[in-house]
């Protein structure tokens, strides 16, 4: 098929207690060559800190910056206000329902009426629930109760859509290929309205580290640590499985025998693991890139989330590279449509959301951005090109 629409965008997050104005933000974002601007909650749109008033203010404020620096807002996004809570997935259902009716269904009705998208990322799963299979089990359905409600809002309201972030490790659901898509299914198949994902390359960066072990493996480490020797990158998971690991550690069992129990033990706990394609950004583009109509951007080692700018000096050291970026999405495009998911993007925002340390002086982070756009207007030059074209 004709791959999607591509606009290169980037996230106003870097402006953030620096260049606050929605007219300062515009002129900046022109100056780098950028239409097209992911509006981060972090930069002075959070319902949560800002009266109503002052958000309808906000509104109109953006929609002038628009008209008059040639801008255009075609996202909003969560920051780290409503990262660093457990919101949806809270086990006070009055919290749960705070963030829902709250923060994310005002954000809707913003992005409606700038007929924008949305993204956004406002849970987490505690220790406590991942220990036990049944309480994941209750709360992930929460969290699909309350993403389904948000779906059929947004198609209410007229957003032009909305998506969930992927994260990188079991506490941040969705963090796997597999998780995602299943995610994504269960949630159409209640709401019979479209959720997307929003695929960040950067977040394919931790799930190496939380492969499920080989009883092979779960023996050496056995015998390791009844040596005193403290095992290397051991990764159990879930507490209750940690804890059968200290018990035969200081019992008499055979390094052998203990890794059968603890195997078996392990089986209960598969939203603890990954595979390994699941630490490739490229993987996640080709699986479910299709179905991502904003594409986060950061160079990353791949070993990192740290969202560095595309310099040379980070680019020499990083992994994400126009080109493959842009190989793996028409891959995506080139596979059947997924069953039980929303029809696939027809247009995609890859977007530069990149945070400057906040020691970086405003001329180092302008600068940094000017580079980073220009490494991604050598492939894409203008906006709105399709993907086949672009790679033609």
């Amino acid at each position: 098929m004709t791959g999607p629409r591509l606009y290169l965008a980037i996230d106003n997050c870097f402006a953030s207690k620096r260049w606050v104005a929605p007219d300062e933000w515009a002129r900046l974002i022109r100056d780098l060559g950028l239409v097209y601007v992911e509006a981060s909650a972090d930069n002075d749109c959070d319902p949560f800190h800002l009266p109503p008033a002052s958000l309808s203010d906000w509104i109109a404020r953006v929609q002038r910056a628009e008209q008059e620096r040639g801008v255009r807002v075609a996202n909003l996004y969560s920051g780290h206000g409503t990262y660093v809570t457990l919101g949806l997935t809270h086990p006070d259902a009055r919290v749960r329902a705070h963030f829902r009716d709250d923060w994310l269904k005002p954000m809707t009705r913003i992005a409606a009426e700038l007929n924008a998208g949305l993204g956004f990322y406002c849970h987490a799963f505690s220790e406590a629930v991942l220990a036990s299979p049944a309480r994941h089990a209750e709360t992930e359905q929460t969290l699909v109760d309350d993403l389904t409600e948000l779906a059929r809002y947004s198609a209410e309201v007229g957003a032009v859509a909305i998506s969930l972030e992927q994260m990188r490790s079991p506490f941040l659901p969705p963090w796997t290929i597999a998780g995602s898509l299943a995610l994504l299914q269960r949630v159409h198949a209640q709401a019979q309205a479209p959720l997307y994902l929003t695929v960040d390359v950067t977040h394919a960066s931790a799930q190496q580290r939380c492969l499920r072990p080989t009883r092979e493996q779960l023996a050496e480490w056995l015998a390791q640590a009844r040596t005193g020797e403290a095992p290397a990158g051991m990764w159990l998971g879930a507490e209750p499985a940690y804890a059968a690991f200290r018990e035969l550690v200081a019992g008499h069992e055979t390094p052998q025998s203990g890794a059968a129990r603890l195997d078996e033990l392990l089986r209960d706990y598969p939203y603890i693991f990954a595979l390994p394609e699941d630490g490739d950004p490229y993987a996640w583009l080709a699986a479910l890139g299709g179905y991502s109509p904003i594409i986060h951007l950061g160079q990353t080692t791949g070993h990192d989330a740290a969202k560095s700018p595309f310099t040379a000096a980070h680019n020499a050291t990083g992994i994400i590279a126009p080109q493959r970026v842009l190989e793996a999405l028409s891959r995506a495009y080139n596979q059947p449509a997924l069953a039980g998911l929303p029809p696939r993007c027809s247009e995609i925002c890859l977007t530069l959301e990149i945070f400057p340390p906040t020691a970086d002086t405003p001329p180092q982070i302008v600068q940094d951005l000017l580079e980073s756009v220009a490494y991604w207007r050598a492939l894409i030059p203008e906006d709105g090109r399709t993907l086949d074209e672009l790679l033609a």
